[in-house]
């Protein structure tokens, strides 16, 4: 089993109204929910850890994991407003703005962790869920308290926009960074973490400090993975885009569930993964993240549409 660690909210995606005004429609979204979602639906056995809202948006949210097959047990649900994101797209690319005050997600602290059963394989954290406390605190906590013996994947998934302090956050993820096994990452969040473009470079200087994966996401242009062993370059496959929200993490989910399909995903196997066996997990992941890719929203594949 995997767990997925962190934010789930409501994205207004921009759209035009019957009348040709433009509308807001409301999605289930949350980059660690997009997640967790992609893994229920490819078949993978998968719980969600966050905050959870009794709002009708907390409502939609919760039937959408149960729909995808994703255990919510270990989430916190409470009586709080959840997280909302206004999100603008410009040539595709999407752009957001948060409304979280006091919402169930952030509100998440560390007397809220499970307690995991053995089957739990893996762990994955990132994006908003790591900048506002108690939360981030929270997630960072368990983070450390299960790095030593299970596989603990991270996305940064930077949202610039929420972030006070660069110094701080990236305090943060350093330290992440440092207990994590697979780093998967954006190439525009390099640039923001590492002030240059130079993806070979800065993989290589994580993998120094803990990652035995780490995967560079370059949208249509591909990904780029790099082990202290090897590295590759996959191509993106051809499709006609609606948007790339979620996109990223239908990647992230693809690839994590190769791992766990093909019994890679324990400390040994991931510090000691072949080339072939990345390469595949890679190729999965980026014709799942295609799919997505080609209709709106964050709209994972399930595995039937894979085969």
């Amino acid at each position: 089993m995997i767990l997925c660690c962190g934010e789930a909210l409501i994205d207004f995606l921009p759209r035009k109204g019957a009348d040709g005004a433009d509308v807001y429609q409301p999605f289930n979204g949350g980059s660690i929910y997009n997640t967790a979602i992609a893994l229920g639906r490819l078949g993978t056995p998968v719980a969600y850890f966050g905050g959870l809202s009794t709002d009708f948006f907390g409502d939609s949210l919760v039937a959408g994991l149960k729909e995808s097959n994703v255990d919510i047990r270990p989430a916190k649900v409470q009586a709080l407003d959840t997280t909302l994101a206004f999100v603008k797209l410009t040539n595709g690319q999407a752009r957001y703005v948060f409304v979280d005050a006091a919402s169930a997600g952030r509100m998440v602290t560390k007397k809220d962790l499970p307690k995991l059963a053995k089957s739990c394989a893996a762990l994955h954290f990132g994006s908003i869920s790591l900048i506002p406390e108690p939360c981030a605190s929270a997630f960072e906590t368990l983070m450390k308290r299960e790095a030593k013996t299970r596989v603990i994947s991270l996305d940064p998934n930077i949202r610039a926009t929420l972030i006070k302090s660069k110094r701080d956050h990236m305090a943060r993820l350093n330290r992440l960074i440092a207990m994590a096994d697979i780093l998967k990452i954006s190439d525009e969040d390099v640039h923001w973490m590492t002030g240059h473009h130079d993806l070979a470079k800065a993989a290589k200087a994580w993998l120094k400090k803990g990652p035995k994966i780490v995967a560079i996401t370059k949208g249509g242009d591909g990904v780029e993975v790099y082990t202290k062993a090897f590295s590759f370059d996959h191509k993106a496959p051809s499709v006609v885009v609606a948007d790339t929200v979620g996109a990223g993490d239908t990647f992230t989910a693809g690839l994590l569930a190769t791992l766990y399909k093909d019994g890679n995903l324990t400390k040994e196997n991931i510090a000691n993964i072949s080339e072939n066996d990345l390469r595949h997990a890679a190729d999965f992941a980026a014709r799942a993240a295609a799919v997505t890719c080609s209709r709106p929203g964050a709209n994972p594949p399930w595995a039937k549409e894979m085969e």
